[in-house]
């Protein structure tokens, strides 16, 4: 049986990028590319249209509050999808690469995989050094705190749509890839993680790209660790 598979892509500002993300999506794969225009103030929304992905607005600025706009998009479809992949919009990732990420779903029955840059192979200088510290940091932490292992709380992932709402995601801005892992590790789902390719995105990362921005990302990840013990 050919799985539904649904694709969320939050976008803010992301017009320069998101057509080359939507062009490197392997079609067949997928039955919904779904972009979530989070208050861009440039044409993102319109390139996406033009590049063939529902365009669903959401104004409240936030990664994470993006990504639940485009759950409730999907709950409310007339048939659910199966698995739902999560894309970032700034070209970092290799869309291609969703056929690989989604294997251990289809062929293994895991409930969720992570695609890890760690493990696949990234650019020299896409992948910032505050980044992998955050990264290395949050990793030991859910596995010293939660017994599961993972290398990275990269964006790019996939689980099934079942697994996801069980979850109850709730986190609006820099939490929400670690509260999906600490989540799933706590509910004992089986997750697993394939190595994916990472470049240099294009434009300026929202979050690592700046001191601030850093920062509260850093903190929030860390927060989100130890709440939810």
């Amino acid at each position: 049986m050919t799985p539904n598979i649904l694709v969320i892509i939050p976008a803010y500002n992301e017009e320069d990028s998101i057509g080359k993300v939507l062009a490197d999506i392997p079609g067949e794969l997928v039955t919904e590319v779904v972009v979530v225009n989070n208050a861009s103030t440039d044409t993102t929304a319109q390139v996406a249209e033009v590049n063939g992905a529902t365009v669903i607005d959401e104004p409240t600025r936030g990664y994470g509050q993006a990504c639940l706009r485009g759950i409730g998009y999907a709950q409310a479809l007339e048939e659910h999808p199966d698995i739902i992949v999560f894309l970032d919009g700034d070209y970092s990732d290799y869309p291609e690469e969703m056929t690989e990420l989604v294997k251990p779903i289809v062929n293994e029955d895991y409930d969720m995989v992570i695609g890890s840059r760690k493990l696949g192979k990234a650019e020299r200088g896409a992948l910032l050094p505050q980044a992998r510290f955050g990264n290395a940091l949050a990793t030991t932490l859910i596995k010293w705190l939660y017994g599961v292992k993972f290398t990275d709380l990269g964006p790019f992932r996939a689980i099934k749509f079942d697994k996801l709402l069980e979850l109850q995601m709730t986190d609006t801005t820099y939490g929400w890839t670690v509260e999906m892992q600490v989540k799933a590790a706590k509910s004992g789902y089986r997750c697993t993680e394939v190595p994916v390719s990472y470049r240099k995105r294009i434009g300026i990362s929202k979050i690592t790209g700046t001191l601030s921005g850093s920062f509260k990302a850093g903190y929030k990840i860390l927060w989100t660790i130890f709440k939810l013990l």
